[in-house]
């Protein structure tokens, strides 16, 4: 499960900016001076997204509920994903009040997945979540859940990165998860681990050759489908940072395709841990404004395909095969043509 134990308040006090301990960590009003999120559409697959609530009045689009609902994804039973939703585009409710999202210009897609506590649905239902997330324009895809790793879910990933969709999930939270959960352990795909307020590996974040990255995921304050505040800690908090960063990164560089947005936060994260990528923190800690503002070398070309070599073991054989009877036909010949020359010398008188 990759929610957090939640722990809501009577009201939405007006120092909830305060109590984000991530924003100043991520250095936020630094990175929204020099993007906010406009014109990306960010697609939740979760529980739902409740768009009454005020934290995100006018950034929540109708999206589609799946797993036997009727609905428009605009409403949320549980909450996990209304907080999710919070944390990437949150508006707060006035100047310097209510929860602010890392991109507030950013446009939210909910999609329900399921009504139950563990936010994961049926496999199918999932893979369709990504499937309408692509067929409406979602640059970015949060999947601040875990479910089966069947083959529907992995078409549907593949589907979407070939449609320049950055798709980020959580990795999961100990002790239900020993390692990187499905889909956050697919190749391609953002996997997201947690840390605390000093930057090192969260008590619940799993690790794994997998984890992408790490972000703030302890004591996290959003705001509930009720309206409330909502401290949490999970894998699920932290990868609704990364999303609202990779929202940021879009939109400040629209021209870029997806592989290259995710590059931009690999290769500008801090470093943890052991040196380059290990399985505790990825590539380390996100670094936002470092993100959005590096002069990064162009990426690789990759080398065309070598032809196949010689010397592998099957093409090693055809050439000793080919070798071996060339051989016997010059022998064969140079016997015939020395018979031919001793049939002559016989013949003369």
């Amino acid at each position: 499960m990759l929610a957090a134990v939640v722990f809501p308040t009577p009201a939405l006090a007006d120092n909830v900016r305060d109590q984000q301990w991530h924003l100043g960590f991520m250095h936020i009003s630094e990175a929204q001076q020099l993007s906010r999120g406009d014109g990306v559409l960010v697609a939740v697959a979760d529980s739902g997204v409740e768009a009454s609530v005020p934290d995100l009045s006018g950034a929540v689009v109708p999206g589609k509920d799946f797993g036997g609902n009727t609905g428009d994804g605009t409403h949320d039973p549980v909450g996990h994903g209304t907080a999710m939703a919070a944390l990437i585009a949150g508006r707060g409710r006035g100047t310097g009040t209510g929860v602010l999202g890392i991109a507030p210009k950013a446009t939210i897609l909910p999609i329900q997945l399921s009504r139950n506590i563990d936010y994961g649905g049926d496999p199918r239902d999932v893979a369709a979540a990504i499937d309408y997330a692509v067929s409406k324009g979602a640059k970015v895809i949060c999947l601040s859940i875990a479910t089966s790793d069947t083959k529907v879910v992995r078409t549907a990933i593949t589907k979407a990165l070939t449609a320049d969709v950055v798709v980020v999930a959580a990795a999961g939270n100990k002790p239900k998860a020993g390692s990187v959960e499905f889909p956050a352990y697919v190749p391609g795909v953002v996997a997201v681990g947690a840390v605390d307020r000093n930057g090192d590996r969260a008590a619940i974040s799993v690790a794994g050759p997998e984890l992408t990255l790490v972000a703030p995921g302890v004591d996290i304050t959003a705001v509930d489908a009720f309206g409330k505040t909502r401290t949490a800690t999970g894998t699920s908090d932290a990868n609704a940072l990364v999303v609202g960063a990779v929202a940021l990164i879009r939109a400040k560089y629209p021209q870029l395709k997806g592989p290259d947005v995710v590059r931009r936060l690999t290769e500008t994260a801090q470093d943890k841990g052991e040196p380059g990528k290990d399985p505790v923190y990825g590539y380390g800690v996100i670094d936002l404004v470092k993100a959005l503002t590096a002069d990064l070398s162009p990426a690789p070309i990759s080398a065309s395909p070598s032809p196949p070599a010689a010397s592998s073991e099957g093409d090693g054989r055809t050439a000793a095969v080919i070798a071996a009877i060339s051989a016997a036909v010059v022998v064969m010949v140079f016997i015939a043509v020395l018979q031919s020359i001793i049939r002559s010398r016989r013949r003369r008188p």
